[in-house]
């Protein structure tokens, strides 16, 4: 896969934060070599989250935030600095920029203290270097730059290198599953919720790890699967279905082939399989009057048998018997207070990165509400569940 061609939930993550007129698009311009923010002197001109996919040598692949200030003021600015603290759910890397000629402020010290918290590694860069020079003695995390005449630009980007090459090697969608030369059957219904022309992105990086393994992938729709398998015989050593195939699926496919659903390989991938596993037991607890909140990490077009807001519901409550009511979330909006929850049903979350799924289940921890995710939850009303998590032994 071409690294232009990364998606941006694998990119790595790196934000800029900081008060107004610290230079922080500016110093973004810098590093990435392009005018990817608006530079002003008036305070307060970034005034909503700037995310930009590129790659910058020597990092690679990145997504790049500019944030508004977090000196905002006022009720509009308020919510900017909402906006700006909610971006730190999927930083992977955070560069503070601090104005020479200030220092740090309470300001500063408060976004540290929110870094620090959240674990996320962490670059001070004293900005304006030209106008004023840094009279402190730095640590190894700080160090002296100007957006102006470009000084240490190239420093500072082999700071965030060695950042990322302390960070924890990413696992593997399905490739620790697998041997060379296996045959891995997927199955990808083409229904009206297919999208014309393409394949969705977990069913795409799904069958690169495959090859990248060396290994086969078979693909096929739900209507061929059983003729497929009837002529491979014993050579498939796996399948993957859709999620919303499952009951058709779990039906051809023979007990000795182990079966399981994109959205399970996703929520070990990009989150804790174990919590969400433990989360779909709740399913068997709900009441009547419970409230249900299912959680989509994209905004898209709703089709009329929308997974999120028609199936699931409709399958929920024919699998508990009781009147569930439901709430929706998409996007980038996820609610910070799930005390009023029972039970909180994600997406596969292909579009957000490990950063901000962590961050979610997380927060239903926290909480106490379960947490599952479409694929476990349908495996779950299924029946298949523990088959669907053979695959896995105790990899998870």
């Amino acid at each position: 896969m071409s690294l232009n061609n990364t998606p941006s939930a694998e990119r790595l993550h790196i934000a800029f934060f900081g008060r107004r007129n610290a230079g922080k698009s500016s110093v973004i311009n810098a590093v990435c070599g392009q005018e990817l923010s608006i530079v002003s002197d008036v305070k307060g001109t970034t005034t909503d989250p700037v995310q930009k996919a590129m790659e910058i040598l020597p990092l690679g692949p990145v997504v790049i935030i500019d944030t508004p200030g977090l000196d905002d003021e006022g009720a509009l600015g308020k919510l900017r600095m909402e906006k700006s603290y909610q971006v730190m759910r999927k930083t992977d890397i955070g560069v503070l920029v601090v104005d020479s000629e200030v220092g740090i402020t309470e300001v500063e010290e408060d976004i540290i203290v929110h870094l620090a918290e959240r674990n996320i590694p962490y670059i001070i860069a004293w900005n304006k270097n030209d106008l004023c020079q840094v009279n402190k003695e730095l640590q190894p995390n700080e160090i002296a730059i100007s957006a102006v005449d470009k000084s240490n630009i190239y420093e500072l980007k082999e700071l965030i290198g060695h950042l990322v090459s302390d960070a924890k090697p990413k696992g593997r969608i399905i490739g620790d599953l697998i041997e060379k030369d296996d045959f891995i059957v997927l199955v990808i219904p083409i229904d009206s919720a297919a999208p014309k022309g393409r394949l969705i992105l977990p069913q795409q990086q799904t069958i690169r790890d495959i090859l990248d393994s060396h290994a086969n992938a078979v693909v096929v729709q739900d209507s061929e699967l059983e003729a497929t398998l009837a002529k491979m015989g014993d050579l498939a050593k796996l399948v993957v279905t859709d999620s919303q195939a499952f009951e058709h699926v779990q039906k051809i496919v023979p007990k000795h082939i182990p079966l399981t659903s994109f959205s399970i390989l996703f929520a070990r991938y990009k989150g804790d399989l174990r919590q969400t596993v433990e989360g779909a037991a709740q399913l068997d607890q709900l009441e009547d009057g419970d409230k249900v909140l299912i959680c989509e990490g994209c905004t898209h077009h709703r089709q009329c048998d929308d997974i999120g807001t028609i199936k699931l519901p409709r399958w929920i409550g024919a699998y508990t018997k009781k009147n569930i009511e439901f709430d929706w979330t998409s996007g980038v909006e996820f609610r910070d207070d799930l005390s009023q929850y029972k039970l909180v049903i994600h997406c596969g979350a292909c579009m957000l990165n490990d950063r901000e799924v962590q961050y979610r289940l997380n927060t239903a921890k926290i909480s106490h509400v379960p947490m599952a995710n479409y694929g476990i939850a349908i495996a779950k009303m299924n029946g298949i569940l523990d088959r669907s998590l053979e695959i896995f032994g105790d990899r998870y």
